[in-house]
């Protein structure tokens, strides 16, 4: 029998290569592929959607006749459907693949299962599960965006202590240190739109922008709800603008601010309600192939998406700071929830010290639907 920690040394390797298309997928997975012989490493490759070709097909390319009989290590099930490239299945069952050694089945209904079962049928040995929590945590924003047609949705907030994200003052600045919020660019480079409130730009002026440095295949795609179009043209997110903002506006809007707005460094998107529910944000938003957004917004914006449900993940920082007052903002505003009873549990999977500040990460959804 193979060596179980060989496998997973293995697909360790697939993951660490899989982690270099972050940014630089979307709207597909993040996949590599490792194939082995003889107990050394033939060929290896990783999918970047603007190179096409996916990681299989690169690995086999490397490897060429030494595929042949190798085990394949692969992080995502292999393809068995023609998209932009023919099936994985048939090059690796053509290539002559001995056995294939997946992380996670495909959750992409085209899929799912059936390239398992393809390679099963030629022949060909394959084995599952193999790091499998890290696999599905890797492609998570893919698998909400294909399981449901909708963003994965990651909030995230700053506050301190007391729970306060501003004062009452109505004055912008940092509540988190330079450490969180170098962090903050990390969460922003592997999301594909970042969503806010017109509210929280009026008040901050901030950019928006991912400046974490990584390249990325398309710009973070920054949008703003302003339902009465207020959003002003001299603020940093629209001077910025590069064909990367939307503002989505109600359906009472005046309609000549709306032609003013929509110019070739921005659009306009006119809700059909008086004010954009969350919902149909997100369901435009995947329209356009987002598969991922990142909610950096204020109080009514963050308690909007708490009553709606669409939040999967948070990510808050805590900042160790009092601020006290009873004119200072929550991070989570609007009706709430109503009682103890209807609280949203969240997994925490993180709690760590960032610079002085305290991050807390956990999920609100189980985006596989299984535990």
């Amino acid at each position: 029998m193979p060596d179980s920690a060989e496998d997973a040394r293995y697909m360790d390797r697939a993951l660490e290569l899989a982690r270099q298309g972050l940014g630089a997928t979307s709207p597909n997975p993040m996949v590599s592929a490792v194939l082995v012989k003889d107990g050394k490493v033939v060929g290896e490759g990783f999918h970047l959607y603007s190179e096409v070709k996916h990681a299989e097909t690169l690995a086999l390319e490397q490897a060429g006749q030494d595929a042949r009989g190798a085990t394949l290590y692969v992080n995502l099930e292999p393809c068995c459907h023609t998209g932009r490239t023919p099936p994985c299945t048939e090059a690796l069952v053509k290539a002559g693949v001995k056995r294939v050694v997946a992380g996670m089945a495909d959750p992409n209904p085209l899929v799912a299962g059936s390239g398992f079962h393809i390679l099963k049928e030629a022949g060909v040995e394959v084995e599952t599960g193999v790091r499998e929590a890290a696999c599905r945590t890797l492609n998570e924003h893919f698998s909400r965006y294909v399981r449901s047609g909708r963003p994965f949705v990651t909030l995230k907030t700053a506050m301190t202590l007391d729970g306060k994200i501003a004062a009452g003052d109505g004055k912008g600045g940092w509540i988190t240190g330079e450490m969180a919020r170098a962090y903050v660019h990390q969460l922003r480079h592997a999301h594909d739109a970042l969503l806010t409130g017109v509210g929280t730009v009026m008040a901050d002026d901030p950019l928006l922008t991912d400046r974490s440095g990584r390249p990325r295949r398309r710009p973070l795609l920054r949008v703003v709800l302003d339902s009465p179009l207020r959003l002003p043209l001299d603020t940093k997110v629209v001077c910025g603008a590069d064909n990367d903002l939307v503002v989505v506006c109600g359906a009472n809007a005046d309609p000549g601010r709306e032609r003013a707005m929509a110019c070739g460094r921005m659009s306009v998107l006119r809700a059909p309600d008086t004010r954009p529910g969350i919902h149909w944000v997100l369901k435009e938003l995947a329209r356009r192939e987002i598969q991922s957004v990142l909610i950096e917004a204020g109080a009514l914006i963050n308690g909007a998406a708490l009553e709606a449900d669409v939040i999967d993940k948070v990510v808050v920082f805590f900042a160790p700071k009092l601020l006290g007052g009873g004119d200072a903002v929550p991070s989570f505003g609007g009706r709430g929830l109503g009682s103890l009873g209807a609280t949203r549990p969240v997994q925490v999977t993180t709690l760590q010290q960032i610079g002085e500040d305290i991050l807390v990460e956990g999920y609100l959804h189980d985006v596989y639907g299984d535990r």
